[in-house]
């Protein structure tokens, strides 16, 4: 993921995931990668990542959360 690092990073971590479940790079249903993993992959602290994904958990289309098992994709129709 290609930052601008001069700004906040978090809302551009929330672009990047819901440009990713937007090309369904995970199916509905399936289980949503870890924190850490997904820090990994972007490039970012998890803390950036755990601020994203809670902003798209809290729009209610693209992700929900099974309280001990982790985040899923949604398969809710986009608004």
């Amino acid at each position: 993921m290609d930052l601008d690092r001069s700004t906040t990073v978090w809302p551009q971590a929330v672009d990047e995931l819901r440009r990713l479940l937007d090309a369904v790079k995970w199916r509905a249903g399936e289980r949503f990668p870890a924190v850490y993993q997904l820090a990994a992959e972007l490039d970012v602290v998890p803390s950036t990542v755990q601020k994203a994904v809670v902003a798209l958990r809290e729009e209610g289309r693209l992700l929900y959360t099974e309280l001990g098992r982790g985040s899923f994709v949604s398969d809710a129709p986009e608004l």
